[in-house]
């Protein structure tokens, strides 16, 4: 199933698919229509079942009457074929999701002014390029976050890990063992780019400018890294349980991973901390998008804008361990604390690559490797081709 989702992502930036035409855009809000349908992604929308303590779906209900049903999606990949296969109404988009969605016209643009908080949004984020085309918006900003380097401390007691090198080829770790069959990497395509980033330091002599703007030479440079590195993955990571299973149980010791792995892992008291090494990171920034097709946009709307308060953000960004696209959460807020939108890395963003959808034609006469193939060539890598 994951395989035919994978394969329905690559077909619709090939062809174009567009579906049927984008509702108008809202000019003012009615009454709600008693749900909203959301694809996200794990650990985004809580509604206290997992910890009592994370709880924003709740109030919500209660306030609009609008009921909120989520489905989650574990790659990007994932979630622009459960749009295509339509019935949602928003989408918990990163960035290399949000262009897809977009050119094929499964969501709409969005009325800013029907979302009383879009003004508090942090200005870093409002008119960024993965949900702004044309000077139109097609979402909401959610939260942001580095794909960080997770590791166990047991293994790493000297101190965190400095370079991706630890995930990329055969070593010995600090324990002495090797590290074949302790490292992960992630089971998506946009994790080339990661690959292309560890180039950019380690073989400038590729010229790599930006990691998701890669000609044929530098694409081939970073898929047979990515070759070898399959000779040590315990395994290629999608679910975050399972991930976090494997450091527990399966003496996983080091990979890439997000934030939340790390602070559920450090909540149930185990030996694992994060990083970002020193050549940067990729990382996600998240856009709550609407459906084309929304049939719900009332209740829709009143999501975003619940979804930009101050106090789910900050909740969310202390259990996700992402930041919050509204400046004023990282303050007062009880389970982020004062400290937590700094520990979460808000002065980071200059260090990391935000995932986007990579295109053939990436400016200045160039030509680079569009994501479709991105997508085909990593099922091989996965294959041992």
């Amino acid at each position: 199933m994951k395989l035919t989702r994978l394969l329905t992502a690559a077909a619709a930036i090939v062809l174009g698919t567009a579906g049927s035409a984008t509702a108008d855009m809202l000019t003012s809000l009615g009454a709600g229509e008693r749900q909203v349908d959301i694809d996200a992604w794990p650990g985004y929308i809580e509604r206290g079942e997992t910890d009592p303590g994370y709880d924003w779906v709740t109030s919500f209900e209660a306030a609009t009457g609008c009921k909120v049903n989520i489905k989650n999606a574990n790659t990007s990949d994932e979630m622009v074929a459960l749009m295509n296969e339509g019935g949602f109404d928003l989408v918990t988009a990163s960035g290399d999701a949000s262009l897809r969605l977009i050119a094929g016209k499964r969501v709409q643009p969005v009325n800013v002014d029907l979302i009383p908080s879009w003004s508090t949004v942090d200005e870093r984020l409002q008119n960024s390029p993965w949900h702004t085309v044309d000077g139109t918006h097609y979402g909401t900003p959610y939260q942001w976050g580095p794909n960080v380097l997770m590791y166990n401390t047991t293994v790493f007691k000297d101190g965190p890990p400095t370079s991706w090198s630890v995930v990329f080829g055969e070593t010995n770790l600090p324990d002495g063992q090797s590290n074949k069959g302790r490292v992960q990497a992630y089971d998506g395509a946009i994790y080339i780019a990661d690959a292309a980033l560890y180039l950019m330091k380690h073989q400038p002599e590729l010229g790599i400018a930006d990691p998701y703007t890669l000609t044929e030479d530098q694409y081939q440079a970073a898929l047979t890294l990515l070759r070898g590195q399959r000779l040590i993955v315990n395994r290629y990571w999608h679910d975050a349980f399972i991930q976090m299973d494997d450091f527990k149980n399966e003496g996983v010791a080091v990979s890439g991973s997000w934030p939340f792995q790390v602070n559920l892992l450090v909540a149930e008291g185990q030996p694992i901390a994060s990083t970002i090494p020193e050549e940067g990171a990729t990382g996600w920034a998240d856009t709550t998008m609407l459906h084309a097709e929304a049939a719900h946009p009332n209740c829709a709307y009143m999501w975003m804008e619940h979804s930009l308060s101050p106090k789910l953000q900050g909740d969310l960004a202390a259990w996700f361990g992402s930041v919050p696209v509204v400046p004023a959460a990282c303050t007062g807020n009880a389970l982020l604390t004062d400290a937590g939108c700094e520990t979460n890395g808000f002065g980071n963003f200059d260090r990391i690559a935000f995932w986007r959808t990579p295109v053939a034609n990436c400016g200045e006469g160039r030509e680079c490797v569009p994501y479709y193939r991105w997508v085909s060539d990593y099922i091989a890598v996965l294959g041992g081709r």
